[in-house]
């Protein structure tokens, strides 16, 4: 927490931030084109960002696109704010949330998380339908084979699967794609997320792209629910506890 706080410090940092949060998805060059620095200047700023993982970088051919990542401001916001405003906040933010993603032209979220753990719990949090279960609310339903169905089913017993979709690529316990549906939506073209666990010095390093999204309401939902369940994961991987579900704890298709 205290490497956010310091990247925050610098208005600078802050304005590159905002510069995100106007468009997500940059280049370097991209943002260079706001700044009145050199690109040297720039990346070390956005270096520093990305340590506080408040950004985070998908490579695209020869470009590096840079992308806003709001784990740290959810966890800083559950840890002080939440307690005090949580209803008239969250309101708030999902106004806020959805101004941004109307703007965005980049049908894609990125968020990253650290976990005080190792690859291979990640990956049974990320696959197990028991364990799913308690902390996201859903099972993921799956023998996770590449080429078969999976299922995000409800835990009130209903049985009800709110996602459905294939298991694209799926090399345990390190890389996970699949293909993200409404049930009985023919015709639509599903989304796409990728879930990369990686050793990140004696932590796990989890990074979440959900791509393909249709409009600015599935990417504002995405966003939100992105957020919620990385923040659930990492308690309940590192604590064995869930925090409370919300009722919007579901990515959108």
């Amino acid at each position: 927490m205290d490497k956010v706080f310091k990247a925050l410090a610098d208005q600078t940092r802050r304005y590159l931030l905002d510069l995100l949060h106007e468009q997500n998805g940059q280049t370097l060059g991209e943002l260079c084109a706001r700044l009145a620095m050199t690109r040297q200047s720039a990346s070390q700023h956005l270096a520093v960002l990305e340590a506080a993982d408040l950004v985070s970088t998908v490579r695209r051919g020869r470009e590096r696109l840079h992308y806003l990542n709001p784990v740290p401001l959810q966890e800083i916001e559950e840890r002080w704010i939440d307690k005090f405003e949580r209803p008239r906040l969250r309101a708030l933010s999902a106004v806020e949330q959805r101004a941004e993603e109307a703007m965005a032209d980049r049908p894609t979220v990125v968020y990253v998380s650290y976990v005080q753990s190792t690859p291979e719990k990640v990956w049974r949090a990320l696959t197990d339908a028991e364990l799913t279960g308690r902390y996201w609310g859903h099972s993921n339903v799956s023998d996770w084979q590449v080429g078969s169905t999976w299922e995000h089913r409800r835990t009130d017993g209903s049985g009800i699967a709110d996602v459905v979709g294939t298991v694209l690529e799926s090399e345990p316990p390190t890389r996970l794609v699949t293909s993200w549906s409404a049930p009985g939506g023919e015709g639509a073209t599903p989304s796409r997320v990728t879930f990369t666990v990686e050793r990140y010095h004696d932590i796990v390093r989890l990074t979440v792209t959900h791509e393909d999204l249709a409009d600015a309401t599935e990417r504002a939902d995405a966003a939100a629910g992105w957020s919620a369940v990385l923040s659930n994961l990492k308690t309940f991987v590192e604590t064995g506890r869930p925090l409370p579900q919300e009722p919007w704890l579901v990515p959108r298709h």
